[in-house]
């Protein structure tokens, strides 16, 4: 947004009077109510068909004889390919493919009128991203089966099929549910895909984004919008967090008595295996494609190798796109890493009133939506702190960008936090306060160095979660800072997909170099494994 468009914001933000009049005139408006729609059909489908492929990809880890190592590993890395990669990355490989100039549909298929533009396209895109939080999720559930359960089952002559649907499906069912709400929850909140793959379908996270960029600045619209986005967004996380996930644990308790014999039978091998592979196969080729999207001279008609859209990139600012969003992060990861470290450190060591609510509260970021908490910070910061003029200098400044990208990392940092603090037996704090040690020097000499893993792993996951972040930030992005992200958007709102491509594959490479190097420190100079056997 420009200059103008935020003096307009400011102004419409002064003239505001408290008034509940926005609610009547958004639930009499046919473009919220079909996005509202689009948004649950949305939400279902995607939970869905990441529901299937993610226990598929579960269930053959854990339960299928897998022979071929390169195999298995193949696996693996496309059920983390997702999780770390850019949120548009296979919106953009959708369009290179299957668009009306792709690779495959033109090329291969000799269809001309491709459209993936739509429900199909965002269901398709939004259910190859989260499929693998479901696979993470109900791993763990499978391998907490105690396998005798089922072997019982199986020495009174029921078929595999048989055991899996009257004996694991069942005690997996509470899982299930809690993985389809969290997968139902990021596509409802996904602003990333619709907006690049949606075409006419509208979504919630789009219509707010559109109600405040559009020319019309209906900010209490738009917030009206938000605050029923949060609304049903907050509501499934309650459900997901506070009924599900103690169904999940009361059902599936303790460990496996002993190892599970996997699947030798071909009948049952061979056709899961296929099935996974053909999957991994296909999201390989989505990610190859943006690459070479940003290498050929002309997708469609020209494939000769050219670095011409990497020249225009950064010709036009791309530079400033990478040293802003590289900075901007770098300042964000520690201050979310310490600040996790603490939050973690007074929920799971110090007993106070106010520990649930901070637990809580650290954690409620997972279940705002980005475009949410962007139009939250414009009426939290435009006219100042409630409309009072204090701190309204940090809106458009590079000080909001940070706290935005603090607030949405600083739950999985938490979460990583508190998860470490519990395995620490009190026994070796508690040698520390009887040599006369105090509460921080406890906390910086031995409570950290046991949980530098965690600290250290928090620190770049926030740095890649803040590098790849558009949802949030959109809306409060100015010309004053380019950020990647923005300007992937950017560049495929206007079709010029080779740009965005050159952008996303150098954007691919940062946030896989982080992740590398963190596993080469954690690898080397990470806690000891001797350490960690004590701490055990």
């Amino acid at each position: 947004m420009d200059g103008i468009e935020l003096s307009d914001l400011c102004i419409q933000l002064h003239e505001d009077n408290w008034t509940l009049d926005a609610f009547p005139r958004i639930f009499s408006d046919y473009t919220f109510n079909n996005a509202l729609r689009n948004t649950l059909l949305l939400g279902c489908l995607t939970g869905l068909g990441s529901l299937l492929i993610g226990l598929l990809f579960a269930y053959v880890d854990v339960y299928v004889h897998i022979r071929s190592r390169m195999t298995k590993k193949l696996f693996d890395v496309v059920s983390l390919l997702p999780v770390v990669s850019p949120p548009f990355v296979l919106s953009l490989s959708m369009m290179l493919l299957f668009g009306r100039s792709g690779l495959i549909t033109r090329m291969v298929l000799g269809i001309y009128d491709s459209d993936i533009y739509g429900l199909w396209g965002i269901t398709i895109v939004q259910t190859l991203t989260f499929f693998p939080v479901v696979y993470l999720m109900l791993k763990g559930l499978l391998k907490n089966i105690d396998p005798s359960m089922e072997e019982a089952a199986r020495d009174m002559g029921a078929s595999r099929w048989k055991v899996f649907t009257t004996v694991t499906l069942p005690l997996l069912l509470p899982g299930l549910g809690n993985a389809f709400l969290v997968t139902f929850i990021e596509s409802v909140a996904d602003f990333a895909n619709p907006m690049i793959i949606g075409g006419s379908y509208d979504t919630l996270a789009t219509t707010i984004y559109l109600r405040i960029t559009g020319g019309t600045y209906d900010i209490n619209g738009a917030s009206a919008m938000a605050v029923v986005l949060l609304g049903l967004t907050l509501v499934l996380f309650l459900i997901q967090k506070y009924v599900l996930e103690k169904k999940t644990a009361a059902t599936l308790t303790g460990k496996a008595s002993r190892g599970r014999m996997l699947i030798e039978d071909k009948s049952v091998r061979y056709p899961l295996t296929v099935l996974c592979t053909a999957v991994s196969v296909f999201v390989i080729l989505m990610y190859i494609a943006v690459p070479f999207g940003a290498l050929f001279k002309l997708w469609g008609r020209d494939y000769s190798l050219s670095f011409k859209w990497f020249e225009q990139m950064f010709r036009e600012r791309g530079w400033q796109a990478f040293k802003d969003s590289f900075v901007l992060s770098i300042i964000a990861a520690p201050v979310t890493a310490l600040l996790s470290m603490i939050i973690s450190y007074l929920v799971v060591k110090r007993k106070f009133k106010a520990k649930g609510f901070i637990e809580f509260v650290s954690m409620l970021a997972m279940a705002v939506p980005g475009t949410v908490l962007g139009v939250g910070f414009i009426r939290g910061f435009a006219g100042g702190v409630f409309r009072t003029g204090f701190l309204q200098g940090i809106y458009g400044s590079g000080l909001i960008l940070i706290i935005v990208f603090v607030v949405r990392s600083l739950p999985v940092g938490t979460r990583s936090g508190i998860s470490a603090l519990r395995q620490i037996d009190k026994s070796i704090e508690e040698s520390a306060y009887d040599m006369g040690a105090g509460s921080g020097k406890v906390f910086m000499t031995v409570t950290l160095p046991l949980i530098k893993d965690s600290f250290f792993s928090g620190l770049v996951t926030t740095f890649v979660r803040s590098i790849t972040a558009i949802s949030a930030v959109i809306l409060l992005v100015t010309p004053r800072f380019l950020l990647i992200t923005c300007r992937i958007n950017e560049y495929a709102e206007k079709g010029e997909y080779g740009v965005a491509c050159a952008y996303a594959t150098i954007l691919i490479l940062i946030t896989y170099a982080a992740i590398l190097i963190m596993n080469t420190v954690l690898k080397y100079f990470g806690t000891s494994k001797k350490i960690k056997g004590e701490v055990k």
